[in-house]
């Protein structure tokens, strides 16, 4: 299992205010942001399993889920769903996604 795997389950614990309080305001995006979240976890726990182009392809998924849920992020500031994302919160979406990038090549 890849060691970003800890920081990803932690990462969604601090996110579940957030998709709460979005969910209270649009339903339909906090859906997608709990799914696109939980979709991260699921995609490196499987891809920590594979071998070859199956790995690589589960941490680009799980990469690209991390951006759609930075992209939720930005999507309820802009809507005025939440005032304003950490900033601590915000480096670890990218860190994050960054890591499963460079994982996704190897």
């Amino acid at each position: 299992m890849l060691r970003i795997y800890d920081v990803i389950i932690d990462t969604v614990g601090r996110l579940r205010p957030v998709m709460e309080r979005v969910g209270q305001h649009d339903a339909d995006l906090g859906r997608q942001m709990r799914r696109a979240a939980a979709s991260v976890a699921l995609n490196v726990a499987e891809g920590s399993s594979s071998r070859g182009r199956n790995r690589g392809a589960r941490y680009h998924t799980a990469a690209g889920s991390m951006r759609e849920v930075g992209a939720a992020l930005d999507v309820a500031v802009a809507l005025g769903y939440i005032p304003g994302v950490d900033d601590a919160l915000r480096d670890r979406v990218g860190l994050i996604t960054n890591t499963l990038l460079k994982n996704a090549r190897s």
